[in-house]
């Protein structure tokens, strides 16, 4: 893509840009969302004991999700037992989730562990649990460079939540 108009990045992008490198670092945009009480606002689904849900906002797909460790790690290996363990549930439980809200054909499920795999926030290693349907894609990519989401975050946060609630 050669340009992709995001507006909600600039927040992000303006704090960082902003910050002075001798205050102490806070963590990744992960620790700091997950510090805050605003669950619907910075689209986070679920609070386990170990990882919390979290929508992510550069969707390959409408529901595509990011399962994120509380601690903060870069290496898959680093994690804890039960942090892996958390993580492997919590896939399962993603899904259980999308298939009731969104009734995806398929999934991609994986981890880009540091910069040259594309992980875009690569102190805090997240999975990605993406739902997929046979027509998701289509010539926009081809053409134009382009990814089609064919539905509202907002109205996909609302789904999930209901979906959510009707399973936990």
């Amino acid at each position: 893509m050669k340009r992709m108009w995001s507006p909600w990045r600039s927040r992000h992008i303006e704090r960082m840009s902003n910050r002075d490198p001798r205050e102490p670092d806070d963590g990744s945009l992960f620790t700091r969302l997950a510090a805050e009480d605003r669950d619907e606002e910075n689209f986070i689904l679920w609070r386990g004991e170990h990882v919390f849900v979290i929508m992510n906002l550069y969707p390959y797909n409408n529901g595509h999700l990011m399962i994120v460790p509380f601690r903060e790690v870069s290496e898959y290996g680093a994690l804890t037992s039960e942090e892996r363990n958390a993580v492997a549930e919590t896939i399962a439980r993603c899904m259980r989730w999308i298939d009731r809200a969104l009734k995806p054909e398929g999934y991609n499920v994986g981890i880009n562990q540091g910069l040259a795999a594309g992980a875009g926030i690569p102190q805090h290693l997240h999975v990605h649990v993406v739902p997929r349907w046979q027509a998701d894609t289509n010539f926009m990519p081809v053409v134009a460079d382009v990814k089609v989401i064919p539905e509202a975050m907002r109205d996909t946060y609302r789904k999930l939540r209901a979906a959510i609630d009707a399973l936990e």
